[in-house]
C-alpha cells in the first residue's frame, strides 16, 4: 500500500493534472482511500512500540501502578486491531462504496408487510449509528406495513459491511394482529446492491430498457399526484426492474432508476464471473420456511440467531434498533474462512 500512495502522489504532483477535473477528482479521492486505510495501521504501530518501551521502564522500576495503566492501554490497542482487521475483509472491490438496500415481504400475509417495515426500520437505525446517509429511495405500502422498500445507505464501506445481510429473514412472534393471540411466523427477503461510480463500466442499451413513468402518489403531496413523475426500467434481457418515486422530479427519478439498475446488473454480473450461480439461486429462494439465514424470535422466549455463523444474542430489543454489528462482523470473519 505505501508504494501505491508514493505512486498516487507522483501523479498528483504532475502538472496539468486538473486539465482533467473528472480524472483528478478520482486520483485524489483513491489517495485520499488508501492514506485513511494506511494511517491507523501507522498510528496502531506507532503507539504499540511506545508501550513496549514503557512496559520495559515499568518492569525494571516494578512499578504496579503503571502496569495497570499499561495494561488497560494494552486493551484499548487490542480492540483497535481488531476493528483494523476487520476493515480489511472489506477489500472488494465495491466493499467501500454506498449501497442500494431492498426489502421484500414474504409469506405471511400482512405479518409479513409489518416484518418488513420493522427491518427496514432496523436497517435506517443502524446506518443512524454509523453516521451514514439513509434515503428511502421506493416504497409500496400495504396492509399492515410495507410489501417492499429500497433505501440508499451511503457511508464508508456501507456495501462492504451490508453485503452479508442479503437472504431470507425469519420472524416468530405472537401476532398483534391476531385476536386470538396465536403465535405467527413471518419471513422476508433483503438484497444488497452497491452504488457504482464511473468508473465501473456496465452496458446498457436503450433498446434493453423499457421505461414506464406513472403517479408517485404518497409523501409527495399534490404535484406527484397529478404528474408522471415515478419512473420504473424493466432490463429486457434479464428481467430485473427498478423503480422510483421519491423525487418530485421524473428526471431525478431516472437518474435513480438508472444507478440502481446498473448496481444490480454489476451484481448479477460479479456472481457469474465467480461462478457463483448456485450461491446466487439459493440466495433467491422462496420467502419461506427453509430458506432463511437469520431468525427473530420474539416468543416464547426471546433470541436472534444467524444460522450461518451460529452468533446469537438474546437482546432482541437492541438488534431491531440497529444494533446488528455482532451478526456483520462475524459473518465478515466467516467469509473470509470460507473463501
Amino acid at each position: 500500500m505505501p508504494a501505491q500512495i508514493a505512486a498516487l502522489e507522483t501523479q498528483a504532483a504532475a502538472p496539468g493534472l486538473w486539465n482533467d477535473p473528472s480524472a483528478a477528482e478520482k486520483l485524489m479521492s483513491r489517495l485520499k482511500a488508501l492514506k485513511a486505510r494506511l494511517e491507523p495501521w501507522r498510528a496502531l504501530r506507532g503507539e504499540t512500540s511506545d508501550l513496549l518501551v514503557l512496559h520495559g521502564l515499568a518492569s525494571e522500576a516494578a512499578d504496579e501502578g503503571e502496569a495497570a495503566g499499561l495494561e488497560a492501554a494494552l486493551n484499548d490497542l487490542g480492540g483497535r486491531f481488531e476493528r483494523l482487521t476487520l476493515t480489511e475483509l472489506l477489500s472488494g472491490e465495491v466493499d467501500q462504496n454506498g449501497c442500494f438496500l431492498t426489502v421484500h415481504s414474504g409469506a405471511g400475509g400482512t405479518e409479513a408487510c409489518d416484518w418488513a417495515s420493522m427491518l427496514c426500520r432496523m436497517y435506517m437505525r443502524w446506518a443512524e449509528r454509523r453516521g451514514f446517509t439513509c434515503e428511502e429511495e421506493d416504497r409500496l405500502e400495504a396492509e399492515g406495513g410495507i410489501k417492499s422498500v429500497t433505501l440508499k445507505i451511503d457511508g464508508p464501506y456501507a456495501y462492504g459491511y451490508l453485503k452479508g445481510e442479503s437472504g431470507v429473514h425469519r420472524l416468530v412472534r405472537i401476532s398483534p394482529f391476531d385476536a386470538n393471540a396465536r403465535r405467527h411466523t413471518s419471513f422476508a427477503s433483503v438484497y444488497l446492491f452497491p452504488i457504482l461510480d464511473d468508473s465501473i463500466e456496465i452496458d446498457i442499451r436503450p433498446e434493453d430498457l423499457r421505461v414506464d413513468t406513472f403517479r408517485a402518489g404518497g409523501k409527495g403531496g399534490q404535484h406527484q399526484n397529478k404528474t408522471d413523475s415515478a419512473v420504473r426500467f424493466t432490463h429486457l434481457p434479464t428481467g430485473i426492474v427498478v423503480a422510483c418515486r421519491s423525487e418530485r422530479s421524473q428526471t431525478m427519478n431516472r437518474a435513480t432508476c438508472m444507478s440502481m439498475l446498473r448496481a444490480q446488473l454489476y451484481e448479477l454480473r460479479r456472481r457469474e464471473k465467480a461462478k457463483e450461480n448456485e450461491r446466487f439461486d439459493q440466495e433467491k429462494k422462496d420467502i419461506t420456511f427453509g430458506s432463511q439465514i437469520r431468525s427473530y424470535v420474539f416468543q416464547p422466549y426471546t433470541m436472534v440467531k444467524d444460522l450461518r455463523t451460529r452468533v446469537e444474542t438474546g437482546n432482541i430489543q437492541a438488534v431491531m434498533d440497529g444494533e446488528i454489528d455482532i451478526f456483520i462482523e462475524e459473518y465478515l470473519r466467516f467469509a473470509w474462512k470460507n473463501s
